[in-house]
């Protein structure tokens, strides 16, 4: 960390802060001690007194030729994103006239950015910590409005606030135990295994609260991937069609249509979902449908869940009780140890009762008449697990899980400790092991080679 400091104040860096491509405007970011220095040296005439406010000015090349018009905006230390002099110059969104200031930048002594470096000074410099950090990341990434609300929730610092009580416990019991021992000369009461057994569980009780947000959390981030599979011409595709409200699929009345895995992005209630239409499982001579069916099961062994459409016109009550009777061998071994749902589709085609048996698990769908389609968008988000924790805030990856986790874990093992009457020494190496994964969620002890793979999957310009 301390190499890290000194090369901040050694580098001012650069980098085009707007997406690849055209647009009506682009922006060209410089951070660091000769920010201000280098801007200056881009335009003429411009008065930079009042920090924060924005200038006009006219950029021009080494030879005078007028390239383009610009506004330019002077954030002073400490009072910027990144903690440093910034300097934020916006023209037209030519991608020309991005790469040319760019490259003027560089040669007036800035060095370009690597990926996520502004936001990476912004840490070290203690403008953020790395949860909030890593939620800058999440927002740009969002692709719901639920997903960018859940990161502007952690980038207010919600995780260091949630942990806070529980750290501040902590901290009490680990001075209350080395008061004990530093000054037992002096008849300063100890604590008894009881007490330390009921002030770990203190600090264990918002912690185990914050765990269990992880589930939600990972589903609102990184989303569900659905494989809907099941025989030939049992619907899949229209079901498919329907969860997606476009005919993305070819639907025909011929099975072995689908020959390859057709993958469609969807919302539902803010959590991406990704569908994977797949090719109906049997046993075929045809060698692009035996190409397809084997695709198929490559893609059910890799999704988090499988939607198992069954024809309800060919699934008698039996084989409604019963799946094995309607699963074939290598079906039912592809869909060993996932999660799973069924649709009874067909429905409006099915003779007599329009309903399956009452203890019949899944959901009566039928992709022509959209007859269960809002039930089972229902059924999908209940299978994933996407409802919210009791938690103030929610754990998002897994590197904030295992620091939680690696906390709850030292905690029981001071617990088992202090029930044995073993020195409280030892009660205390657990303790803080426990104060040390916590400092690590939020960057505190972070080693740089984290902080590299963290900042390293950043956009560049950010």
């Amino acid at each position: 960390m301390s190499a890290a400091h000194d090369l901040l104040e050694e580098t001012t860096i650069v980098a085009i802060a707007t997406p690849a491509g055209r647009g009506g405007i682009g922006v060209v970011r410089l951070s660091g001690s000769n920010a201000l220095a280098v801007a200056q040296q881009l335009f003429a005439k411009i008065s930079w007194a009042t920090p924060r406010h924005a200038v006009y000015g006219i950029l021009r090349d080494v030879d005078g030729t007028r390239i383009d018009d610009a506004i330019a905006t002077y954030y002073k230390a400490p009072q910027s994103y990144t903690g440093e002099d910034v300097v934020e110059i916006a023209t037209h969104g030519s991608p020309v006239v991005l790469d040319w200031l760019l490259r003027r930048c560089v040669a007036l002594g800035a060095t370009p950015a690597r990926a996520g470096e502004f936001t990476e000074r912004a840490f070290l410099r203690g403008r953020l910590d790395l949860t909030e950090a890593e939620a800058v990341r999440d927002l740009i990434d969002a692709q719901t409005l639920e997903q960018a609300k859940l990161a502007a929730e952690q980038m207010s610092g919600s995780i260091a606030t949630e942990i806070r009580p529980a750290k501040d416990a902590l901290l009490v019991l680990i001075a209350t135990l080395e008061a004990g021992i530093d000054f037992a000369e002096d008849d300063t009461p100890t604590m008894a295994a009881d007490e330390i057994v009921a002030s770990v569980r203190d600090v264990q009780q918002p912690l185990q609260t914050l765990l269990a947000s992880f589930t939600h959390g990972r589903l609102m981030r990184e989303g569900l991937q659905l494989a809907i599979v099941g025989k030939p011409n049992a619907g899949k595709s229209s079901l498919f069609n329907r969860l997606v409200e476009q005919e993305r699929a070819i639907v025909t009345a011929s099975p072995g249509t689908t020959r390859d895995v057709i993958a469609e992005r969807v919302n539902l209630n803010g959590i991406p979902v990704e569908l994977l239409d797949t090719a109906g499982i049997r046993e075929t001579a045809d060698e692009a449908e035996r190409m397809g069916v084997e695709r198929s099961r490559r893609a059910i062994a890799d999704a988090d869940a499988v939607l198992l459409v069954v024809d309800a016109t060919e699934a008698s009550d039996s084989q409604a009780d019963a799946l094995e009777a309607y699963l074939e061998a290598p079906l039912a071994e592809a869909l060993q140890n996932r999660p799973l749902l069924i649709a009874w589709n067909k429905a409006d085609l099915r003779q007599g009762s329009k309903s399956l048996p009452a203890n019949t698990k899944g959901v009566v769908t039928s992709a022509a008449t959209g007859e269960g389609i809002a039930e089972l968008r229902g059924e999908i988000l209940r299978m994933a697990g996407s409802q919210p924790s009791a938690a103030g805030a929610t754990l998002t990856n897994l590197r904030q899980r295992d620091a939680v986790q690696s906390a709850l874990e030292a905690l029981e093992r001071a617990v088992a400790a202090a029930r044995t009457g073993i020195p409280h020494e030892m009660v205390l190496l657990d303790l803080y092991e426990c104060l040390r994964a916590l400092d690590s969620l939020t960057g505190q002890t972070t080693a740089d080679d984290v902080l590299n793979r963290i900042f390293s999957s950043f956009c560049i310009g950010k």
